[in-house]
């Protein structure tokens, strides 16, 4: 009898190891989808806007920790780490203008509690009096777009929420007056966006009366186009010293380049030849 109890001891066992097996294979294999989901949402490249002084994206997906820090210190509850199910890099900082905007705090509480440099403090900083102060006016989080299709401003409705939203107003954003050709009596006033001085606080989107945004904040990446190194502004004396950099004068040689200016503008010739 004692036999028989032992052989099935040893059964009851037996199948307990491989009940405990096939359920850690299981677990694993569920882990592992999971896990695959999370990075696949981590190399998501979504149009992401982050707190203010944050570094190119990639340089500061290099840095950020994901220690939440800078969503701690923001008083109004605008910033906060992705999660699960955003598609967004998980754990890292971001906010939605059109839920929460940046209140464009004067000490940029966010900025200096960031122990990688993932946040730059010397990008949102200005000297003032022979010292360092951080300045929230020199922030670039995102620049504004102007959708003019839906903007009612662009339709001859009197609105100027954006611009009165705008913490930088008459500089990031200003009311262009143009004549109304279609009536001869109305004008339009209609928002222009600067992005010398837009910070991408996101708090004209928030202020937008219609039922989506028709002004919405966005990387500066995906919203300027890039002119190239070769375009220089001949009005802009800063500009004009990239030329001091060129070592070798790039020409266009045509057939039309050998002709004096003169022969070819009278000769009847199609210059968009």
């Amino acid at each position: 009898m004692s036999q028989l109890n032992h052989e099935k001891a040893t059964i009851t066992e037996r199948r307990r190891f491989l009940s405990l097996m096939a359920q850690s294979v299981g677990l694993s294999a569920l882990g592992g989808l999971v896990w695959t989901g999370y990075i696949e949402e981590a190399k998501a490249s979504p149009l992401i806007l982050r707190p203010p002084g944050a570094l190119y994206e990639n340089d500061f997906m290099r840095l950020c920790i994901k220690c939440g820090q800078c969503v701690e210190a923001c008083p109004y509850d605008t910033l906060r780490l992705a999660v699960p199910g955003e598609n967004k890099p998980l754990g890292t900082p971001f906010f939605i203008p059109r839920e929460i905007p940046c209140h464009m705090c004067t000490d940029i509480p966010c900025v200096p509690v960031c122990p990688t440099g993932a946040l730059n403090k010397s990008s949102v900083s200005s000297i003032k009096e022979g010292e360092e102060k951080l300045d929230i006016f020199k922030a670039k989080m995102g620049l504004a777009v102007v959708d003019t299709e839906s903007c009612i401003a662009f339709w001859g409705i009197q609105c100027d929420a954006c611009y009165r939203a705008c913490p930088v107003m008459d500089s990031a954003i200003k009311l262009e007056y143009r004549r109304n050709t279609r009536t001869g009596k109305h004008a339009y006033l209609i928002p222009i966006v600067s992005s010398d001085t837009c910070t991408g606080c996101g708090l004209c989107e928030r202020a937008c009366v219609t039922e989506k945004a028709a002004i919405h904040v966005l990387p500066n990446e995906v919203a300027q186009g890039k002119l190239g190194a070769h375009y220089i502004k001949g009005w802009d004396k800063a500009d004009e010293k990239r030329l001091e950099n060129v070592s070798q004068e790039v020409t266009t040689h045509t057939k039309r380049s050998e002709k004096k200016v003169e022969d070819y503008l009278n000769s009847g010739e199609d210059l968009f030849k």
